[in-house]
């Protein structure tokens, strides 16, 4: 058993994450500014309610609490959620003052998480990705203050790995777009649909290239990677995402009406193949996502029929 650190541990993915490693039988710190009803916390759970920006604090509940793994989690969590320059100094700060504050405890693993958008889809300017499916090869071009925020976190855990050598591990991950365990029963997603819905339209889905994962795959997900951060190099990055795409149709059929130009790059999209690649988690930890759409919503599942195509840039943008 691991004494986790797990910052953001009230959000959306926090939630699953804290509950996920504590069922994995961990002793988890969950650390954030707002805190969770003390009858809905998990069994082997402590919660810190905290501002992580202010000076000195990450650092004082790190040596505090002497963890064994930090998680960072926190961050201002969707694009244009705030002014730009306000979600660009809060998620920077806070992956620089957690991870810092951790490597200077000689806290030997830590992970940050970081996101898909730091590759750029949905600019306003155009994007087409060299090749389908995307993975941690394709080259980041962030266009909005979070995406830069995340691909900055992600440089920050590998400016300390260059720094420590091998003496403390870390590694980044890219979680696609989260569904938390209630919407599968009908809960709204983040972007306010639920996903029969999202299901029953593409344009829903298509702005973030019907990525999704279940919340609970990406904690079954950080429990092995904690498990093998020695075994592998240190500070590295990897997409966690579900086995297939969040739609009822091939993307090979689906991707050209919502991304001009990408008909030949899609075409390897067949069946139900995701946009987002996972195949480095699997060949380098043995990580398996256990959760789909096809098994997890239990109601209101649409036909193998997407709605009508229309323009992608009339969806809405995503975190993921």
């Amino acid at each position: 058993m691991s004494r986790i650190f797990v910052t953001g541990g009230s959000g959306r993915l926090g939630r699953s994450v804290v509950g996920g490693l504590a069922a994995a039988g961990h002793h988890v710190i969950s650390v954030d500014r707002d805190a969770v009803p003390a009858d809905q916390l998990p069994a082997g759970v402590d919660q810190e309610t905290a501002d992580l920006l202010a000076p000195g604090e990450a650092a004082r509940l790190i040596r505090e609490t002497r963890p064994d793994a930090v998680i960072h989690l926190a961050a201002i969590a969707v694009p244009f959620s705030a002014p730009e320059d306000v979600i660009f100094a809060t998620n920077t700060r806070l992956a620089f003052a957690v991870v810092s504050a951790a490597t200077d405890a000689g806290v030997h693993r830590i992970v940050t998480a970081s996101s898909p958008t730091v590759l750029g889809y949905g600019s306003p300017a155009g994007w087409l990705p060299e090749a389908f499916p995307l993975d941690e090869r394709t080259v980041p071009k962030p266009w909005n203050a979070y995406a830069l925020s995340k691909l900055i976190a992600e440089q920050t855990v590998q400016m300390f790995a260059a720094a420590q050598g091998q003496g403390i591990r870390y590694a980044a991950f890219r979680p696609c777009y989260v569904i938390s365990p209630e919407e599968w029963e009908g809960a709204p997603t983040q972007q306010g649909h639920t996903l029969a819905e999202r299901l029953a339209d593409p344009a829903l889905s298509a702005p973030a290239l019907f990525n999704y994962v279940d919340a609970r795959d990406v904690a079954d997900f950080l429990d092995l990677l904690l498990a093998k951060m020695d075994t592998i190099p240190n500070g590295e990055t990897f997409f966690v995402g579900a086995a297939d795409a969040l739609a009822v149709a091939p993307l090979a059929e689906l991707m050209p009406a919502f991304l001009p130009g990408s008909e030949a790059i899609s075409a390897g999209l067949t069946g139900t193949s995701p946009a987002f690649s996972i195949a480095k988690a699997q060949d380098l930890l043995g990580w398996q996502p256990k959760r789909s759409w096809r098994t997890e919503l239990k109601s209101n599942i649409p036909n193998e029929e997407p709605a009508a195509l229309v323009s992608a840039g009339s969806g809405p943008k995503e975190t993921a």
